[in-house]
This record gives structure tokens, C-alpha cells and sequence, in this order.
């Protein structure tokens, strides 16, 4: 069930940093995510290919839907038609096959760098340095069926603030790098960090796009 109460009040949370929310509906119905858009909610976060895939079929078309999880790279043609923003590109390998679905579909597919900023070595993502370099690849000018719209990461899993602050600072000034850096800045608009445990830290550091399910939605069994 959606929690319209807290919903409501996220969304005032949101209005001076004028950032953009992302309801995580994975493993939630799609009664959940109907339920969300008759409040005004409209972008929903899915990890997994093929929920996503059965969902959309079963909501409005209205709904952007935002793939946040690790994407491999032969499950793409699955969402190229239909995807929103893939917030979780990882490889140049990825980006490659995004590109090539994109064409296929006659569409330009919005993007996200993955950054790996945490100090788990479980999380995935693109080195500072190599997303800075990815950015001056030449071979990216000719991926016309792509565009980088900006940079996603997730901080540390830990109660230490002052670590998790200190991630989304650097991922928030690396942004401001590759924007200078990019073929079209002004589309170099996106900065999604922050989730239910510490999308406030992330608002402050310079976030505009955040990503919250269970606040939402419930604990997932």
C-alpha cells in the first residue's frame, strides 16, 4: 500500500531544493504504483528487468520509469522501448548496447554514469577518473542513440554521517567536472543520489533526482 501521507510530505520536503523523486516500487504490486500516480506521482525506480517489464503493461501509460539496478547488457532490448532513464550504467560495454537498442527502436535512451563512491567493493560503478575519461571517449560522439544526462552513486552503508557526507560532496563535485566536460551541458542536468537513509544528507550536498522505496511503500519482504 502507498503511503500517501509520507508521500505528501517528501514532496514539500523537496520543493526548495527542487529535486526530482523517484518512487522505488520493486516488489511492490502494480496496484502500489497506481496508487502513487492518483497522488501525482509519476517516476518509479525498478531493479529488475522483467518486473518491470510486467508492470508497465499493468499501469498508466504515464509512468517514466527509471531502471536502478545493475542492467547486464543482453537484457536491454527488454526496456529500450519503454525505459525512462537508466540510472545505473557501468561500462562502456553497457553504453555500447544501450546505443545499438536505441537505434533499433528509433530512439534516443537517457542515461546516468554509475560512480563507485562507497566503500563497499560490492557496489558498482565507473572510477572518478573513468567517468571523466568516458566523457572524452571519442567513440562516444558517434552513440547517437544515447545521451549522458548526468551521474548517479550510492554512499557508504553506514551510520557514519560524516563518511556518507563526504562521498556525496565528491560525487556532487565531480558532477560539476564532467557537466563543464560534456558534448551538451545544458542536458548534463541529472545528480541522483540520496535514498531513504540519507536522502537529506544528499539534498544538502547537491542532489537533485532521489530514489526512496521503503518510506513509500512498506518494508519488502
Amino acid at each position: 500500500m502507498f503511503n500517501a501521507k509520507a508521500y505528501q510530505g517528501l514532496i514539500k520536503e523537496l520543493e526548495p531544493y527542487k529535486a526530482t523523486l523517484v518512487a522505488v516500487s520493486k516488489k511492490k504490486p502494480a496496484d502500489d504504483v497506481t496508487e502513487a500516480m492518483v497522488e501525482g506521482q509519476m517516476d518509479f525506480g525498478e531493479n529488475y528487468v522483467q518486473e518491470l517489464v510486467e508492470k508497465k503493461d499493468l499501469v498508466s501509460r504515464m509512468a517514466r520509469w527509471h531502471f536502478i539496478g545493475h542492467l547486464q547488457s543482453n537484457k536491454v532490448k527488454m526496456i529500450a522501448s519503454c525505459v525512462h532513464l537508466i540510472q545505473g550504467v557501468d561500462s562502456v560495454k553497457l553504453l555500447s548496447e544501450i546505443n545499438k537498442e536505441g537505434k533499433k527502436n528509433g530512439r534516443i535512451i537517457d542515461c546516468l554514469l554509475q560512480v563507485h563512491i562507497a566503500s563497499e567493493e560490492t557496489k558498482f560503478g565507473f572510477s572518478e577518473a573513468e567517468a571523466e575519461s568516458l566523457l572524452l571517449f571519442p567513440e562516444l560522439a558517434e552513440m547517437t542513440h544515447v545521451r549522458i544526462r548526468g551521474l548517479m552513486g550510492m554512499a557508504s552503508l553506514t551510520e557514519d554521517t560524516v563518511q556518507v557526507r563526504k562521498e556525496f560532496h565528491g560525487l556532487h563535485s565531480l558532477y560539476l567536472n564532467c557537466k563543464m566536460m560534456s558534448m551538451d551541458p545544458e542536458a548534463f542536468n541529472v545528480l541522483s543520489m540520496g535514498m531513504s537513509g540519507d536522502y537529506r544528507i544528499a539534498l544538502d550536498c547537491g542532489s537533485n533526482m532521489i530514489r526512496i522505496g521503503s518510506m513509500l511503500f512498506g518494508v519488502r519482504s
